[in-house]
């Protein structure tokens, strides 16, 4: 049996993800909760003295915000928008009929203002904007939210929806660079101490189409990527289960982020994948959290 299918199957008769009859659109029981419970709160005892602003947004976020980031040129394939019913009471009749009939219903739904989340950091970058200049010393923020990126799978490691969490750096070049460097040494000493197997690399993102295959080689080529794999169902193709961004002078530009002598501000981000960091626990620890190391249960509950 597939190696993606077979570690689910076990997953789902554990009782850790729920089926929902959609691939990659799981229930999480509290045992899973507590293992990411758990882990953020590792990365707050490791993150936590750095005098992050802790900010929460939803996982749906303004459309015209979405459209100006520029998320539908590079990333079409992965992004949800969020549809609901706009007619009239005879355009309701005409839709319960299409339902009753087993036909095409979405036809009847129209675009909303709101769009799902692709990545926990892209509310962030406007709302900083609104607040004008930087202090010289820049920002440092700590986000997370629930994701959406449109990647249907049987490896549960590829969630549709799926939680991440974020710091982000802006700043000076030097200063960005310098935080990335230290959460690719933190993440790693973090990944030892749960007794996880990592691997750092450099890496690219999903970039669309035949233009996206030069994206793809300019970030790999500067080393804008990095990211921190673990074996979870290949060891051949471990799994990201966190990311290191420099994103140069990208999002300052974007949203006219900047210092109070007009310079423009550079922005990093570190991510971890939640759902794939419990994944990684489970799948080389055992599905009995009771049984894990000993080592590695104090690391987490202390």
């Amino acid at each position: 049996m597939d190696a993606q299918i077979s570690f689910l199957d076990r997953l789902f008769s554990a009782g850790l993800l729920l089926d929902t009859g959609v691939d990659g659109l799981y229930g999480r029981s509290g045992r899973f909760e507590d293992v990411i419970a758990a882990f953020e709160r590792l990365i707050d005892r490791t993150g936590g003295g750095d005098g992050a602003e802790a900010i929460r947004f939803p996982p749906g976020m303004n459309r015209a915000i979405f459209e100006k980031s520029g998320y539908m040129k590079s990333f079409p394939q992965l992004a949800g928008t969020i549809h609901s019913f706009c007619g009239c009471e005879l355009d309701h009749v005409n839709l319960i009929q299409c339902m009753d009939a087993g036909k095409d219903w979405t036809k009847e739904q129209e675009a909303t203002d709101i769009v799902l989340t692709p990545a926990a950091c892209y509310p962030l970058y406007p709302v900083i904007a609104q607040r004008g200049d930087l202090p010289a010393d820049g920002g440092l923020f700590d986000l997370q939210s629930y994701c959406f990126r449109h990647e249907p799978s049987k490896d549960p490691a590829r969630q549709q929806m799926f939680r991440m969490r974020e710091y982000v750096r802006m700043g000076k070049a030097d200063d960005v660079m310098e935080f990335r460097q230290l959460w690719i040494e933190r993440g790693t000493d973090i990944m030892q101490r749960v007794g996880l197997p990592v691997h750092i690399d450099v890496a690219n993102d999903p970039f669309f189409g035949r233009a996206g295959r030069m994206l793809v080689n300019n970030q790999r080529d500067q080393n804008l990527k990095f990211e921190l794999l673990i074996p979870i169902t290949s060891t051949e193709n471990p799994t990201a289960c966190m990311s290191f961004n420099y994103h140069q002078d990208h999002f300052g530009t974007k949203w006219g982020i900047q210092f109070a002598d007009g310079t423009t501000v550079h922005t990093a981000c570190v991510g971890f994948g939640l759902e794939r960091i419990a994944l990684a626990l489970f799948h080389h620890h055992g599905l009995d959290i009771e049984a894990w190391p000993e080592q590695v249960r104090q690391e987490l509950w202390g």
